[in-house]
C-alpha cells in the first residue's frame, strides 16, 4: 500500500445537498460486516478513518441516528447518502469511502466483524480479519492509552 499522506479530500452525498472536506488518516479502507452497518449501508460499510475535523459546507440537510451508546451515523436527509460514522464524544470519524470524490486512492485492508458476515459474499483480496471481540478489545485498548 501506498504510504503517502493523504491532504484533505473533497466528497459528497449522492443528490450532493451534502458537500464535506475530510483528512483521512491513512489509505486504508475497512470494510465492516456488523448487522447496523450492512442495514445502514444497504451492504457492507466501506469506511475510511479520518481526522475527526470535518469540514461541512453546509450542515442543514444531515440527519443524525444515535445507533450505540458511543456512535452515531450521519446521512443524508435529502437523498438518504449514508455518510460517516462518528464516536459521540469526537474522539472518531469514518467516513463511507464511496462518498469521497475519488476513492481509487483506497485499499481494503482490514475487515471487522467477520463473525456477523453473511455466508452471501465474500471478498476475494486478503485482508486481516477480525471478529466482534477482537474489534471491540482493538477499541478498548485504543481507548486506554489515549489521555
Amino acid at each position: 500500500m501506498d504510504t503517502a499522506p493523504l491532504g484533505p479530500r473533497h466528497g459528497h452525498c449522492l443528490c450532493g445537498a451534502v458537500r464535506f472536506r475530510a483528512t483521512p488518516l491513512s489509505r486504508a479502507m475497512s470494510v465492516c460486516h456488523c448487522s447496523l452497518c450492512r442495514r445502514w449501508a444497504g451492504g457492507v460499510g466501506m469506511a475510511v478513518a479520518c481526522d475527526p475535523a470535518l469540514q461541512l459546507d453546509d450542515d442543514s440537510a444531515l440527519g443524525v441516528y444515535r445507533s450505540s451508546e458511543w456512535g452515531e451515523r450521519v446521512f443524508c436527509r435529502a437523498c438518504g447518502s449514508s455518510l460517516f460514522w462518528r464516536a459521540r464524544d469526537g474522539s472518531a470519524l469514518m467516513v463511507s469511502a464511496q462518498a469521497f470524490d475519488d476513492s481509487s486512492v483506497f485499499e481494503l485492508t482490514l475487515e471487522i466483524f467477520v463473525d456477523d458476515q453473511p455466508c452471501n459474499y465474500a471478498f476475494a483480496q486478503s485482508t486481516r480479519r477480525l471478529t466482534a471481540a477482537q474489534t471491540l478489545a482493538t477499541f478498548a485498548t485504543r481507548d486506554q492509552q489515549t489521555p
